[in-house]
């Protein structure tokens, strides 16, 4: 009796596309670029950040108060080899390393409205404010108009006329909170990444305090913005320390 024969088997041609592997930990430079963008976040860009609202808020005891610090700051040793390597090379760093990150981030709070996501999409729009702020306010107060450096005095006015213009001004206090913001929040993920705050009861009583050091760094951000466009300093002088004849700084010598 005849038998049908069997078909043979068909072949499935399946093409395997691998995938990315994941990140591992020390695997990569992914994962060492990313710690030194949160390390250059808060050394040494964050010591300078404090320093700068530190120096501002001299600017609540008048202009000449304001220009004598902006003196000693210039005055200092090796001052543009210090403000090139640990402020502006390790700033440009980190805010364009932080825009990388931004734009390959995805934004799904709209799927999935947490707490971390909320925190995630702030940090990133406040990155993005600080930058902008901090970009304009170098190229003005630093390298555009009048030359700080050796004309300290008249730093109160040359942020005042600055101040003058409403728009620049609410874009000040927006930028301050944003700035402030962004850092306080900073703080809060660098001791979280780096092993310095471990597990959630530790993560949480931190978030409190890092809450209560932006909120203070904040206000003493916006009451200098208010002592430059205050009523009690009004129309400083252009230069409260104005450049003195070679006979006063240097004596002439005895006949």
């Amino acid at each position: 009796m005849a038998t049908a024969a069997t078909p043979p088997p068909q072949t499935s041609h399946t093409v395997t596309v691998r995938g990315v592997p994941p990140l591992r930990p020390g695997e990569g430079h992914t994962f060492f670029l990313r710690r030194l963008h949160s390390l250059t976040g808060i050394i040494p860009i964050g010591a300078f950040l404090l320093e700068h609202l530190l120096s501002n808020f001299e600017a609540v005891n008048g202009p000449l108060a304001y220009g004598l610090q902006v003196k000693f700051l210039n005055s200092l040793p090796l001052v543009r080899v210090l403000e090139w390597l640990f402020i502006f090379i390790p700033l440009a760093y980190h805010a364009l390393y932080g825009v990388y990150i931004a734009v390959r981030g995805r934004n799904n709070v709209n799927v999935y409205p947490w707490a971390g996501n909320w925190m995630y999409v702030s940090q990133r729009i406040t990155g993005i404010i600080a930058l902008i702020y901090i970009a304009q306010h170098v190229w003005r107060q630093r390298f555009s108009g009048v030359d700080l450096p050796n004309h300290p005095g008249a730093a109160f006015h040359k942020v005042q006329v600055e101040l003058s213009n409403p728009w620049m001004l609410a874009f000040y206090i927006v930028a301050m909170i944003a700035t402030c913001w962004h850092f306080a929040y900073g703080v809060w993920l660098f001791c979280a990444k780096w092993g310095i705050t471990p597990g959630p009861k530790a993560r949480k009583r931190f978030a409190y305090v890092c809450a209560a050091f932006g909120t203070i760094l904040c206000i003493m951000g916006l009451w200098s913005i208010y002592a430059f466009v205050g009523p009690q300093y009004q129309n400083a002088p252009a230069d409260v320390l104005p450049t003195q004849p070679p006979a006063i700084v240097q004596p002439l010598a005895a006949q």
